[in-house]
This record gives structure tokens, C-alpha cells and sequence, in this order.
């Protein structure tokens, strides 16, 4: 019986709300399914015939240690998504990439460590006359953490998060807060190997007056949602634009689209989640069960090519 890893951390196992339908799934599909923490040291990798990435939620404050063990990892079995995957992908730095390669994405500034923080928010803000408010957030960052919304009166507040962030050695990020988010949430929209398999809303995550979150995600407000036409289209592109990026030669094993739409309501790429998404199992009937019939057919290519 094929062997798989789902790979979390300590702290976020039991907050994985995809954990429980996909080991049930992956039952169903004959997959001998493993939960293992990425940094338990006494774990043989080998062991595996894939170690699929779920939930390791802590990385991003020990992305350099995370990623060594990726590296070790991809070494000794199929680690889902590959090692470039995760690389290019764990640092947002990633949108000006795709905005170079024509992607609409939302509007975003990088502030780096030997960078001046007020001077380069009053820029930005410069840049953008129309944004009432907007969001500060790590280049490295997962959840919403050390994310914040502020209002354009609040840019010396502003200014002391990004250097907070700064101080640490982390960049920062600068986007317009688009309005329709409080209207229409986003639009999150899962591929498996290609394929669009299912889409949900995410209620507005970032509140005002209301400081980053202290957990390893913010709570968030989910529903079922059937995308536009637009979004799957966009989708579609910021995939094939992602793959070409690493030089990938065949599909992703998964992938999340996160759109919201600007002010004009076209849809834009907030973010491109390839490494670690939540996949919203409980929230599309037989998802879980795809998925899992899926990694079968992975599981059984691997031992082939074994």
C-alpha cells in the first residue's frame, strides 16, 4: 500500500480543518496516510512514497530552517509541491513576477530592509490618491498574521508596523485596501493538478481598528461560492503564468487562487497559495475524495518510476 506524509506543524495539527476529511478520503482511496510535524526530527522521510505539504503553518518565521528541510526532503522522497514550487512561492515577492509577466494583481509595494518606512508609505500613498485605507503585511507571512488595515491618518502607525517588520529582516508589503473586500469577500478557487475543482468566499479577514492577529491564522468566515467566468479565466492564466515561472514540466499537485475585484470590478490576484492552502474539503461536497483519488494516481507514477 502506497505510503503518504501529510506534513503540519505541532501548533497548527489540530486547527487543519482539511486534516480530518482527507484522512478519511485517503482511506477510502487505499493511500496508507501519515500525519507527521515537518520538524520532528525523528521522522524518516524515506519512509514515504510522497510528503504532501498541509499545514506547516509556523514557517514563516523560520522560513530559512523550513526551507533546508524541504531541500532534505525532496532529496529522499516526492515532496508535493516540488522544492522550486515552494521556494518561489513562500515569499509574495512572487506578485511583482506575475505583474511583470501581465497578471492583474492587486497593487502592491515591497518595502525591504534598507528602506526609509515613512518615506516609502508616503510614496505609496502618493501613488494611490483614491485608497481611503490600506494594508501593511510581511512579504513572508501566512493567515493574515502581522497583517493590518489602516486608514490614511494612521501612516505614522503604519510606518511603525513596516518597521517593526524592517527590524526583524522581513519585508513589508503596501496594497490599497479595495472596498468591494467588505462587500464581497474573496474569491478563493482550488486546481488539482490543473483542474478547477471547487470554489469558496472568505469574508473580509482584515477589520478596522483591529490589530494583527496573535494566532497562527484569523478566524475566518467561509461559504461555498460558484465563480465567475472572469475569475476562472484569471485563474486559469495566473496558473499558467506560475508554472512557466518555475519551469514546471506537468500540473500542480494543488493550487488556491485567492481574486478580489478593484474598484472598477475586475477581478486581481491577492494571492497565489502553493505551498501550504487551506483547500476548504468541508466546503464542496466529494472534494476531499478527488483529491485523494488524485494522490493515488501520484503515489502510483512515483512507485513506478521507482
Amino acid at each position: 500500500m502506497p505510503r503518504l506524509a501529510l506534513v503540519t506543524a505541532i501548533a497548527a495539527a489540530a486547527l487543519d480543518d482539511d486534516l480530518v476529511p482527507l484522512l478519511d478520503a485517503c482511506a477510502r482511496a487505499g493511500i496508507a496516510t501519515h500525519v507527521r510535524a515537518w520538524d520532528d526530527p525523528t521522522v524518516t522521510w524515506s519512509r514515504f512514497d510522497a510528503v504532501l505539504l498541509r499545514s506547516p503553518w509556523d514557517y514563516t518565521e523560520r522560513l530559512s530552517e523550513f526551507l533546508g528541510w524541504c531541500r532534505h526532503v525532496s532529496t529522499r522522497s516526492n515532496l508535493l509541491n516540488p522544492l522550486p514550487v515552494v521556494v518561489w512561492n513562500t515569499d509574495k515577492h512572487y506578485l511583482a513576477t506575475l505583474a511583470d509577466l501581465g497578471v492583474p494583481v492587486v497593487a502592491t509595494r515591497f518595502v525591504e530592509p534598507e528602506m526609509e518606512p515613512l518615506p516609502t508609505l508616503q510614496a505609496f500613498l502618493a501613488e494611490h490618491p483614491d485608497a481611503a485605507e490600506f494594508v501593511v503585511k510581511p512579504a513572508v507571512g501566512a493567515g493574515s498574521r502581522d497583517a493590518q488595515r489602516y486608514s490614511r491618518d494612521q501612516e505614522f502607525a503604519a510606518a511603525n508596523h513596516i518597521a517593526r517588520l524592517l527590524e526583524a529582516d522581513r519585508s513589508a508589503m503596501l496594497q490599497p485596501y479595495l472596498a468591494s473586500v467588505d462587500r464581497d469577500g474573496e474569491t478563493a478557487l482550488m486546481f488539482f493538478e490543473g483542474r478547477f475543482s471547487h470554489a469558496i468566499r472568505k469574508g473580509p479577514l482584515l477589520q478596522r481598528d483591529e490589530g494583527p492577529t496573535e494566532h497562527l491564522f484569523a478566524a475566518e468566515e467561509i461559504t461555498a461560492r460558484i465563480p465567475g467566468k472572469d475569475e476562472l479565466a484569471l485563474a486559469d492564466k495566473v496558473l499558467a503564468a506560475a508554472t512557466e515561472c518555475v519551469h514546471l514540466q506537468s500540473p500542480l499537485t494543488y493550487a488556491r487562487v485567492d481574486l478580489i475585484r478593484d474598484d472598477d470590478g475586475h477581478a486581481r490576484l491577492l494571492e497565489l497559495e502553493l505551498c501550504e492552502p487551506s483547500l476548504f474539503f468541508l466546503h464542496a461536497a466529494g472534494s476531499a475524495d478527488r483529491f485523494a483519488t488524485l494522490m493515488a494516481d501520484t503515489l502510483r507514477r512515483s512507485a513506478s518510476a521507482s
